[in-house]
């Protein structure tokens, strides 16, 4: 849940060594809106991150000391919500999966239009926010109970823990029950990208979001790969 009131700006912590960067970033963020706060080095972010209690952390792979793989792992050992938005310096998939799958939300190759930045931050906290409107807040498949609300799922009455995009990418699937979900879909309500079939994203987050649930649960059976087109989970009770 993010650490706000509503009349409150957002607080967004960057995390980034490039003084003038993220001078510019913060300035820009700012005049949007946002309450900034900066982090120059990974030994100091998840300090900040406690201090500060941000509604999202803007965090750099490229740090002096920790990088920004080793901060990522170390916040989720200790709070799996708190969208993170990686940037690397590189468009490399080694990069991008080794950062989705240690828990980060997005990322973004630098360097980056701030007003992309801008877009990205503002779509990942519309997903992270409690949807109070929505007329579907609880999804149950028996034992399974998802709850859009607290943003949470239950199995047996005992909780899992997802990440934000975790669990974003399994309520957009459970609500989709006994239909395949094409990953264009899942890409562009995700990741806001029209189309992308070289976008292996999703893949890694439902790679992580399977290796949540306990052993014992046939959860390639329950949530399935439908080679090439997409997602299909299952309607059959956990």
């Amino acid at each position: 849940m993010l650490d706000m009131t509503p009349t409150e700006n957002p607080r967004i912590l960057l995390v980034e060594d490039d003084e003038d960067l993220v001078s510019a970033v913060a300035e820009y963020l700012t005049h949007h809106g946002f309450e900034t706060h900066v982090a120059h080095t990974g030994d100091t972010a998840l300090a900040e991150i406690e201090r500060v209690r941000p509604a999202l952390v803007v965090l750099d792979i490229m740090l002096p000391g920790m990088d920004g793989f080793q901060v990522c792992r170390k916040l989720r050992a200790t709070n799996a919500s708190l969208p993170v938005l990686m940037l690397t310096a590189k468009d490399e998939d080694f990069d991008r999966v080794l950062g989705l799958e240690i828990g980060a939300d997005e990322y973004l190759v630098k360097p980056v239009q701030p007003r992309v930045l801008l877009a990205h931050i503002k779509a990942m906290l519309r997903r992270a926010s409690l949807d109070t409107n929505s007329s579907q807040s609880q999804l149950t498949f028996g034992r399974l109970v998802i709850n859009r609300a607290t943003r949470d799922a239950m199995l047996d009455g005992q909780p899992l823990r997802f990440t934000a995009a975790e669990f974003d990418l399994l309520w957009l699937l459970a609500t989709r029950a006994g239909h395949v979900t094409h990953r264009d879909y899942l890409l562009r309500e995700l990741r806001g990208l029209a189309e992308a079939h070289d976008d292996r994203s999703v893949d890694a987050r439902l790679y992580r979001l399977r290796k949540r649930f306990p052993e014992g649960i046939d959860v390639q059976r329950r949530i399935k790969s439908i080679r090439p087109h997409g997602y299909l989970f299952s309607v059959e009770p956990w």
